[in-house]
């Protein structure tokens, strides 16, 4: 697909420059704007197996040092009530924030308490975690509970090394089924365009999304690092960016009419529910917690990705910040909105014109030509722009590119880490073969 192609070279280009970070030692984060709501993300940075493909920021769990991780971070919290902030939802990603279950409570009962404006609040989780306890704990506290599943199939599982943690497909399967109807929005999340995935695997993923019982699904394509990209081409087979498209197309008929698009890679049978992407709702968010992004006036700050580096700031009263972006330009902040807000499936057009003084066809019109000869553009009114199922993809190329060039700079920063932290970022556990369906059917 030429447009793709496009995309995705021009992205590779303009990433660089936008993501790029120095090293700085800052007092905090600038202050908030009076009047404006941000999204707040903290980040849990622990696993009980740590998938290959992924570049996010984790370590191997361990539990004193999570739950040392966990005082720091409600410290943290306290820090940022005291800055003037005012957050209207809470994201709680990582790594896997279900961990300990009692320091997630009490981290999301602080938050709640110290920034009484959060409407909505969604956490990740593993499937094993899904448990009679972790449902009780948090069905009152969590709207949307995000479930990491990836895929069904047992020898994707077994490639991605979480077959032996998480149990076969059918085991996944039926602890899904059992979240299913506890939480406002239960979230599947899938991955798409692995190397050894083939369509029949694919269009199976997809039914049995279907039949879990969750209201809400994300299928995500594979965003590797370049280094991930490199060793998964030298381990299960190189990343087939050709066929993205024909598999996107794959996933938005199979979901269909059960699941209606509610941003470029999240359906939902529950339109204008909370999605996964919190930068669609609001522009700018504070990130709190080890290797946590923020984005606060048009600049990128990145926490500290090395844990006791963490702690010993939060512990000294000093701003985990350690990295700072150079500051968006005009042009790239409207190219932010219009990314941000068209990945949500709607551009406002008269928000557009009243935050940067100028109509989008005049701000953007090089970037508009490109999606309306790509086909990207189903309607454009003169209030919003939508967009085509092409536009939709275009979209999830150019977040999947921005992704990728995020995980790389992760990817970097734990080059940096000391020798006794990089020991956690490996899983040195031997992955047995998994048994035949028939054995773990029997099993379950």
């Amino acid at each position: 697909m030429l447009s793709e192609r496009i995309v995705t070279g021009a992205l590779r280009i303009l990433n660089r420059r936008y993501l790029g970070q120095e090293p700085v030692e800052l007092s905090g984060l600038p202050d908030p704007t009076p009047g404006k709501r941000y999204t707040l993300y903290l980040h849990v940075p622990f696993c009980e197996r740590l998938c290959p493909y992924c570049s996010f920021n984790r370590f191997l769990y361990g539990e004193e040092r999570a739950r040392r991780y966990f005082r720091a971070l409600r410290q943290e919290l306290r820090a940022a009530a005291g800055s003037g902030f005012d957050f209207a939802t809470l994201y709680i990603g990582g790594g896997t924030p279900t961990i300990l279950l009692d320091e997630l409570c009490e981290t999301i009962d602080l938050a709640r308490s110290l920034f009484p404006g959060i409407g909505e609040v969604s956490a990740e989780t593993s499937p094993n975690h899904i448990t009679d306890a972790t449902i009780e704990a948090l069905k009152d506290r969590v709207d949307r509970f995000s479930v990491g599943v990836q895929s069904f199939d047992d020898t994707l599982l077994q490639q991605m090394a979480r077959y032996d943690k998480y149990g076969c497909g059918q085991q996944v399967f039926e602890q899904v089924q059992k979240a299913a109807g506890q939480f406002h929005s239960l979230n599947v999340d899938m991955i798409f365009n692995f190397p050894s995935q083939n369509r029949a695997m694919l269009e199976r993923d997809i039914e049995l999304v279907k039949q879990t019982g969750a209201s809400q699904t994300t299928f995500y394509p594979l965003m590797a690092s370049p280094k991930n990209r490199r060793e998964l081409a030298r381990t299960i087979g190189a990343i087939d960016f050709a066929r993205e498209a024909e598999y996107y197309r794959v996933v938005c008929d199979g979901l269909a009419p059960e699941f209606e698009p509610a941003s470029a890679w999240t359906f939902s049978q529950d339109k204008g529910g909370m999605i996964d992407e919190y930068i669609v709702d609001y522009d700018e968010y504070v990130g709190l917690g080890s290797g946590a992004l923020s984005f606060i006036g048009g600049r990128i700050y990145n926490n500290t990705f090395s844990l006791e580096d963490y702690e010993r700031r939060i512990a000294e009263g000093r701003s985990p910040v350690a990295q700072m972006g150079r500051q968006y330009g005009r042009t790239a902040r409207m190219r932010y909105r219009f990314v941000t807000d068209l990945f949500g499936l709607r551009l406002d057009k008269g928000r557009f014109a009243r935050d940067f003084g100028v109509p989008v066809e005049r701000g953007l019109a090089a970037e508009l030509a490109f999606m309306r000869l790509a086909g990207g553009i189903a309607t454009d009114t003169p209030t919003e722009i939508t967009l085509t199922a092409t536009g939709r993809y275009l979209l999830l190329v150019m977040m999947r590119e921005t992704l990728a060039a995020s995980n790389d700079h992760r990817d970097h920063q734990r080059e940096l880490l000391p020798a006794h932290e990089k020991a956690l970022l490996s899983d040195a556990e031997i992955v047995p073969c998994p048994p035949t369906r028939e054995e773990c059917l029997a099993a379950s």
